[in-house]
Formats: structure tokens, sequence, C-alpha cells
């Protein structure tokens, strides 16, 4: 629960406005009236300058550097790791209680001030506008009791996600998590690159894919294995691990890159076999026999992904003799090519993801005989190529439709890479080699 002192878009332009102004730059050296600036920050003027102040208790400093590192990883905050000998420093003077030395952070270029009380359920939290010099808004986080668990650590997330939509209006990414594939296991990893797990799939798994809700993956299986004979669509529960099959194998087939639709009541998957390959779709209570999306007749029809609202598919075709992007109606009529642009026998363009907001197609394309990571308006219009070092592939979008996971050789191997598309910049995400097929979470709720 939270309580909004003042309209939210007042806050965020008031937030903006004092963070534009002034461009500071610090160095570990620097004191400033008692308080330790710590390392270097240069606010930008599309970043929010942002303190998150010293929390006690015993996992105080875990809380505030998760929080500070979220900040950092969303790309819209400037994060200012101030600290100080004497607490005193950072309240307002002659005051106590919750008072904030304002005029201090306005010297730093913070534009909010975050302060964390531990209580007894887990986290108060307090945002304060500098440049109005109150505060704004107020809320209670729930905390598991097990401190430093892997679902401690994503309500720590949450929390972060929430103070960002206090700031904003647009809530974070930290509480997701992101799905791959490395050897012959599935894994899932926190969005921060933390608390990694391998998901207790079945033999010879693979292109896992989140439910709408997160509590679930569908994934396909290949070849035999000690439980079924022939390549079968799972569903797997992430609350309780159990699994079910809901597609059953047929004879020479093949099930690839299952995708679940937008309400989460039906999955769309390739089949492939003697002639080539096709997109069904099957209901996710298994009640219903699968239907069949597209008429390939010998050609290859993989890799769907659906638009937010559920009406049309994206997919790549081989029916011009190579690679490309379609779109379609969800119930497969209405079929054109997306990747209109520069047709060429060399072409490859595969692997689609739809953003969020229904804008962009993220995709791969063969560029100078490396995969490199390009977007497309679905509406028409130039790709814009977002990658160019290494090898790039499997483009994943976040639930902010910003930010992307993707597989990358930028290191010399296979990692997974986030990628911030509206500034560029990249962080690794994964420290084993071989890591792909990745799968971005939605935001995911409290258990």
């Amino acid at each position: 629960m939270t309580r909004s002192h003042s309209a939210r878009l007042l806050v965020v332009a008031s937030l903006v406005a004092a963070a534009t102004p002034t461009r500071a730059r610090a160095q570990d050296t620097t004191f400033v009236r008692g308080i330790t600036l710590v390392g270097n920050y240069d606010p930008l003027r599309d970043k929010v300058g942002i303190v998150v102040l010293p929390i006690s208790g015993a996992f105080g400093d875990s809380v505030r550097t998760i929080i500070q590192r979220d900040f950092d990883f969303s790309d819209r905050f400037s994060v200012i790791p101030v600290d100080s000998a004497d607490p005193s420093a950072l309240r307002a003077q002659g005051g106590a209680g919750s008072g904030v030395n304002y005029p201090l952070f306005t010297r730093l270029a913070a534009a909010a001030v975050v302060q964390i009380t531990p209580v007894a359920t887990g986290l108060h939290v307090a945002l304060h506008d500098v440049a109005s010099a109150r505060v704004v808004n107020v809320g209670d986080f729930a905390l598991p009791a097990a401190a430093l668990s892997r679902d401690w650590r994503m309500a720590v997330h949450r929390t972060s996600d929430e103070i960002e939509r206090w700031v904003t209006g647009q809530r974070g990414i930290a509480g997701t998590r992101i799905a791959y594939m490395r050897g012959q296991s599935i894994r899932i990893i926190d969005s921060d690159g933390a608390d990694e797990i391998t998901v207790p799939t079945e033999e010879n798994g693979g292109s896992p894919a989140w439910n709408p809700s997160g509590t679930m993956l569908a994934y396909t299986t290949y070849g035999v294995s000690s439980t079924n004979v022939g390549s079968h669509v799972v569903l797997i529960d992430l609350s309780t691990g159990r699994s079910r099959t809901l597609v059953h194998p047929g004879r020479n087939t093949l099930f690839l890159t299952p995708v679940f639709s937008p309400d989460g009541n039906s999955v769309i998957y390739s089949r492939e076999g003697e002639n080539g390959s096709d997109l069904f779709s099957v209901n996710v209570s298994g009640t219903e026999p699968p239907h069949q999306l597209t008429a390939g007749r010998g050609t290859v029809n993989t890799n769907p992904t659906m638009s937010p609202d559920g009406r049309r598919v994206a997919f790549v075709s081989g029916r011009l003799g190579r690679p490309e992007l379609y779109i379609m109606d969800s119930d497969g009529t209405n079929l054109n090519v997306l990747t209109d642009y520069d047709f060429s026998e060399k072409n490859y363009r595969s692997d689609p993801d739809w953003s969020p907001d229904g804008r962009l197609v993220a995709y791969q394309e063969r560029i100078n005989d490396r995969f490199q990571i390009r977007t497309i308006p679905v509406k028409g219009g130039t790709p814009k190529q977002l990658t160019n070092i290494g090898e790039n592939e499997q483009p994943s979008w976040a639930p902010d439709a910003r930010h992307l996971v993707l597989t990358s050789t930028r290191s010399g191997v296979r990692q997974l890479w986030v990628l911030d598309t509206e500034s560029s910049r990249f962080r690794q995400l994964t420290k084993s080699a071989g890591s792909r097929l990745s799968s971005w979470s939605p935001r995911l709720a409290q258990p």
C-alpha cells in the first residue's frame, strides 16, 4: 500500500527538472560536508539523479546494494552512492526524524532521495523530492522471513520497481527472471544475474517460453528420453515443479519454438515433419486438437511470436527460398512479409520477438557472415541495427519494451547480455559459456 502526497506527473516533472540543470562529477576522494562520494558519477540529462540512503539493520547493506544496482540496471537513473561516517550529516540541519539535508543533495545533483527503514514486516520506504524539499510518496513492502533467500531478493527487486514507478511513472523490470538454455538444461536467473537455478525439466528439453503470469514455462523436447519416445511440447508449473505433456509425439515429427498467447490460454508452436514445418495452435487445457495456422507446403515455418493484443503473429518462413519474417492474423489469414527490404538470396532473418508495447519486432539478421540484432517497426519502415561486435542472436524483450536479452560472443564465448536499446548500453548477465535461447519473463507477482 502506498500513500501519494502529490500528483504523480508533478512529482516526475520536479524530479527531472532538478536533475537536468546541473552536471556533476565526483571521485572517491571528494568530500562534501562529511559525505563521501563513492566512485564516479555523471548525471545525464535523460536520467534522474537518485540517492539511496544507508539502511540500518542486519541486512540493510544488502537491501541497499540490490536496490542501487536495480536502479542502475534500469538505465533511467544516475545513482549517486553517497556514504557518511556521520549519519547526522545526511539529516536536515537542526532537525531530526525523517528530514533529510535537501541543500546537500541539491549540490550533489540528486533529484530524489530514497529513505528505507526496516520494520517488523519488511521495509518502510519514503521518497523525497529534493526540488520541493518534501516527502512525495511512502509505502510499506513485505519481505519473507528468510533473509537473502531467492524469494527475499525478489521482494527487494519488487520494491525497487515500485520506487521506479513513483519517480518515472513506469514500473521497473528488476522483479523479473530470464529462462535460458545451457548445455542440455533449462535454467532461470534473476534479471541482475543472481540466483540461478536449474529447472527440473524432462531430458532433451529446449526453447523455454514464459506464460503471461510468469508461473509456467512451455518447452519442447527432441529425440528419445527415458520417459518419452519422440518430440513433444511440455508445460511445467514452476511453483510445484510438475510437468505435463501438452502435445504428444507423432511419427517422424519434431516440435519447436513454443510461445504462449498473451491471454495464456493457448500455445503456438512449430511442427516439423517430412514435408517441412508449419505453425499450430493448441489450447493449454489440452481439451481440443491442435489447429494448423500455416500451409508451408514443404517450406520452413517456425519461431512464432504474438502481438501484445493477441491478434497477430510474426514468424519465420522460407517460402521465398530464404528465411524472412512474416506477419499474419492469429487465425492464419492476411499474410504479409515484414522484412520487405534488401531482398537477396543470401538473406537470413530469424528469431523474431514482438515488443510488449506492440511497436517493434526484434530479430537476428546475417550481416557479413555474422548474425546481428535489428528491430523493425511493425507498421513498416527502416530497420535499425543494434549490435556490431561479435555475433549476436536470439533477442527477447523485457516487459518495459526497452531492454533486450540476447546471446552474444562479444566477450569471446557465447553468453547472455542485456542491451538497453535507448542508450546502447550492454551488461553481461551470465558467466558460463554456452548460454543461449533466452526468454525474459513478465513482471512477477507476489506469490
